[in-house]
């Protein structure tokens, strides 16, 4: 399973370098979306990783749908997490236990 990450050139470049492979540069929200709804398709993907300020962009209907999504999950880093769900919450989903207790 794959984890990829979807933003502007400095959001992904930290990615690259730690050695994920599937990053996605999305310099305005077109390709911002675009690139969501191929990462989506990809059976490969377990993970997604958006910046917070990205998924505020993301057309409602689309944002709903990652919200949703548990595979593959969708993480936004760089923000506040209250808007959605906090990232322990994302990972009970996708397991299915709580793996802070």
């Amino acid at each position: 399973m794959d984890i990829a990450v979807i933003g502007n050139s400095e959001f992904i470049l930290g990615f690259r370098l730690a050695g994920i492979h599937k990053t996605y540069a999305a310099e305005n929200d077109e390709r911002l979306v675009e690139h969501i709804t191929s990462v989506l398709q990809d059976n490969e993907v377990a993970i997604l990783v958006l910046n917070s300020s990205d998924m505020e962009k993301v057309p409602r209907k689309l944002r709903v749908t990652l919200e949703n999504s548990v595979k593959p999950t969708v993480i936004a880093i760089g923000g506040d997490v209250e808007g959605g769900l906090s990232m322990r919450e994302k990972i009970k989903r996708s397991v299915g236990v709580d793996l802070w207790k």
